[in-house]
């Protein structure tokens, strides 16, 4: 079954405490869909490039666990720029196997 695709393109967000881990997917007409991940610290200027990364990218829909209270100061950044979902993390599970920050971003 193959799941069905909501937004062309979007982004997930893995928070840290001193960096986020961002993947922007990208879907084509014909449905194939590409991926870039960049790392971002959590002080004010890696956020800001956060933000900058994902508008250059013609991203507007992003998601994110709400991790402890370390999602706050990224949602203060990106709130005015993007349309922000937060997701439980159990919600929110990793692709099977081995687990990294760009896995779970992804």
């Amino acid at each position: 079954m193959a799941l069905k695709i909501v937004y062309t393109i979007c982004c997930g967000i893995d928070v840290h405490k001193t960096f986020v881990v961002a993947c922007i997917a990208s879907t084509d007409s014909k449905g194939v869909t590409t991926y870039k991940s960049h790392r971002f610290s959590t002080f004010t200027k890696g956020l800001k490039e956060l933000s900058q990364w994902i508008c250059e990218n013609n991203c507007k829909d992003v998601c994110m666990e709400s991790t402890g209270k370390y999602w706050i100061p990224v949602f203060n950044v990106l709130e005015d720029s993007c349309n922000i979902t937060l997701a439980h993390p159990k919600y929110v599970k990793a692709i099977r196997g081995k687990k990294t920050d760009k896995k779970d971003a992804k």
